[in-house]
């Protein structure tokens, strides 16, 4: 089946772009034709561009909890996601894009969205490409857990 994982994220905002980190890291692990892998800096609208034609999707993305220790790193399927918003005020949430592009008819969404978050209490609001060492650490466990989530799939890594 069709697979794509897309790393989320502002690789220019330091612990922002772990989504992209993990992508890189994907990339190095993953030979199955099925699976495609990439990179979004942008979410809603503009993020359903890119799942539009697979079946399965994996996301990758920092979180913003305050319940949760920085650098844990989650599974989250698309309805715990339900109350989060795009940062872009001119768009909408991923959730609602895929609500609306149902409604519209578009067909060739996926159908199973997994969402690997790497969890921390503030959005990074400083310039940098660096990771902090909490988040730094968390990229192998967001590889395995997406390795993991391939493996559920019967994808050959």
């Amino acid at each position: 089946m069709k697979t794509i994982i897309v790393g989320i994220g502002n690789p220019i905002l330091c612990d922002d772009g772990v989504g992209i980190h993990v992508a890189q890291q994907l990339k190095h692990h993953i030979t199955d034709p099925q699976v495609t892998i990439d990179e979004a800096f942008t979410g809603g609208m503009n993020l359903l561009d890119l799942l539009i034609g697979y079946e399965r999707a994996i996301l990758i993305d920092a979180v913003k909890t305050q319940d949760a220790k920085k650098g844990e790193v989650k599974r989250f399927s698309l309805q715990d996601m339900s109350s989060v918003h795009s940062c872009n005020p001119h768009d909408v949430s991923l959730l609602q894009a895929l609500q609306l592009a149902e409604n519209i008819g578009e067909k060739n969404i996926p159908r199973d969205i997994t969402i690997i978050g790497i969890l921390m209490k503030e959005t990074p609001c400083e310039f940098g490409e660096t990771l902090s060492s909490e988040i730094a650490e968390a990229v192998p466990k967001a590889v395995e857990m997406a390795l993991t989530e391939l493996d559920k799939w019967n994808l050959n890594t």
